[in-house]
């Protein structure tokens, strides 16, 4: 299913959803995979600790919240897409970001991680049918499809890197 088969746009992700072409979500994914192999990791690794503003994140903590960010919205979709009624428990990314100690962990190894965690949402998207992809969960910004969920992570990839080349470069 492509993002053009979003009904109704979720409030508040739209502009992660937004930043994807009108695709097939499984493509979609696999182009922000691909998209990983042309991040700047020199040009990171030089920057060490650098915020552009006091209490924002690092370079590498952007890394880590990408990986958790995915990690809980995998969770949400496959809850949806096996008939999860329940309201889903939302997270504090702030927190997440406090405790995850990404600055003590190398570049190299965030980047593998981010790549393993999306290779494997890439899967759990393939094994989705069209049936599951329209199941909806309830978060803490309202009511999203499977098949958002997919262009949420991947427009949020494409949304961090921006924040970065706009405000960290």
């Amino acid at each position: 299913m492509r993002r053009s088969d979003i009904d109704p746009m979720p409030e508040y992700f739209d502009r992660y959803i937004l930043m994807n072409d009108d695709v097939d979500v499984c493509q979609s994914i696999q182009t922000s995979l691909d998209e990983m192999e042309q991040f700047p990791l020199e040009k990171w690794k030089a920057m060490g600790d650098y915020v552009y503003a006091p209490g924002k994140w690092t370079v590498r903590d952007i890394l880590q919240h990408l990986i958790d960010t995915e990690r809980v919205f995998s969770y949400r979709a496959l809850a949806a897409a096996r008939g999860e009624k329940q309201k889903l428990p939302s997270f504090d990314e702030n927190e997440f970001a406090t405790l995850a100690g990404a600055n003590q962990r190398s570049m190299e190894n965030l980047l593998e991680e981010m790549r393993v965690s999306r290779r494997s949402f890439l899967m759990l998207y393939q094994s989705f049918t069209s049936e599951m992809l329209q199941r909806t969960c309830m978060g803490f910004k309202g009511e999203y499809s499977v098949l958002s969920i997919g262009f949420i992570i991947a427009g949020h990839q494409r949304w961090h890197m921006r924040v970065l080349e706009e405000r960290y470069y």
